[in-house]
């Protein structure tokens, strides 16, 4: 089970050199991949009926920007959780992800979803309320963006005409993860995605939920080693026996990769998520 970070988006500030400490003690210790959440735009929760937890005062570095500033930096692998795809232009998303894996070399998963802040998507000019259908295609085209020198391609959502990315991603195609939890989610990713961020515990309930995704992949005509897992750790209020027990239970679940978050904890400082970041490695060190 691969042990990585997800970057404390909201706490970390705007100073480029803070930004590079973190990555680079983040490797130091030991980590394999640093993990960004993402958002375009803050609604202000005054006028808009925001259902997710972040808001227009959290701070959010756009996530291909951060990671190719890391790329110059780091050997980390980088890992969207993840990119809201249906909010963004399909051909776009594929150039940034594309020229993001060359410049790492290859070491990139794209985690897509279908988000929950309708306020983005209205400033980007995107439909929320079809966004579920329109994610599928938005991934078929991106693959075949990623593995073909020019593509031609007409569907719902999409026209191409005899186009294509230059350069070409390293890896083809990038794989893509999914994060979400409803039936469809689960089935969607069971077909055709590379891996899947669950979050819950990894108890009586979380290993069905987990089997329950695996006999998807079954159905679909794979096997569900092909398909990772991904969860991440939420250190507050949680001692560390607990960190433990819940990175234990999701190696026994089969988790492939493994984050620590660090924010939301009561941290005040750059420094103080860095020395957090050691004590957890320190505690899961023969996990």
């Amino acid at each position: 089970m691969q042990l990585g970070v997800v970057f404390p988006q909201t706490e970390i500030g705007n100073d480029p050199a803070v930004v590079r400490d973190y990555g680079q003690a983040a490797e130091a210790l030991g980590y394999k991949h640093v993990l960004a959440f993402d958002h375009v735009l803050g609604g202000n929760a005054a006028t808009h009926d925001l259902r997710g937890p972040y808001k227009h005062t959290d701070a959010f570095h756009e996530p291909f920007v951060l990671f190719g500033f890391l790329a110059a930096v780091t050997r980390l692998e980088f890992v969207t959780g993840i990119i809201i795809l249906p909010q963004r232009q399909s051909a776009l998303v594929a150039k940034q992800a594309a020229a993001l894996d060359v410049l790492c070399e290859g070491r990139l998963r794209l985690g897509v979803a279908i988000g929950w802040n309708h306020v983005e998507y209205e400033a980007l000019g995107m439909d929320f309320g079809d966004r579920a259908r329109r994610i599928e295609e938005q991934i078929e085209v991106m693959r075949l963006l990623w593995t073909n020198e020019l593509i031609t391609f007409e569907g719902q959502d999409h026209r191409i005409t005899d186009a294509g990315l230059n350069p070409l991603p390293v890896q083809q195609p990038i794989p893509v993860w999914f994060g979400g939890h409803a039936d469809v989610v689960l089935k969607r990713t069971a077909r055709i995605g590379d891996g899947w961020f669950p979050l819950f515990a990894p108890d009586e309930e979380g290993a069905a939920e987990v089997e329950k995704f695996r006999g998807y992949i079954r159905d679909a005509g794979r096997d569900p080693a092909e398909v990772g897992i991904e969860t991440w750790l939420d250190v507050l209020d949680k001692t560390p026996e607990q960190w433990r027990a819940h990175a234990a239970g999701w190696k026994k679940l089969g988790a492939t990769h493994y984050s620590v978050n660090t924010m939301n904890s009561g941290l005040t400082t750059p420094r103080a998520h860095i020395e957090a970041i050691e004590r957890i490695k320190t505690a899961l060190a023969d996990i």
